[in-house]
């Protein structure tokens, strides 16, 4: 198999276990596209997920921590939207950190498995 253009290390960071309700990469990109968007089901369908999938998350992530992270709007005259909370913005900003650091911490090792790749 051919080496990748630009091969990126991607830090998998979850909690507080790596069962199927854990906080990961998936549901922080979820609250991304919620933040970017003002939708859940626009979020959804940029991470091609179905609508469903994504309330499920969602619901899953608002029972996690102490409050919730997305509140929404249901449609109708106004439309509807999401949007995330400050918890929900505290929790995407520390992880993201968290990542970053990940990133940081591993540059060189990093850097020189990369010279180890085909």
């Amino acid at each position: 198999m051919p080496r990748q253009k630009n091969p990126q290390l991607q830090p998998r960071l979850r909690f507080p276990d790596s069962g199927p309700d854990a906080f990961g990469p998936g549901k922080a990109e979820l609250l991304r596209h919620i933040a970017a968007t003002g939708s859940i089901a626009e979020a959804a369908a940029q991470l091609e997920m179905s609508y469903n999938r994504a309330w499920t998350l969602v619901r899953a992530m608002n029972r996690l921590f102490r409050g919730p992270l997305v509140l929404s709007v249901r449609g109708g005259g106004s439309g509807g939207g999401a949007s995330l909370t400050p918890l929900g913005e505290q929790v995407l900003q520390l992880y993201t950190r968290m990542e970053d650091i990940c990133r940081s911490a591993t540059r060189t090792d990093w850097n020189a498995l990369l010279r180890l790749l085909a």
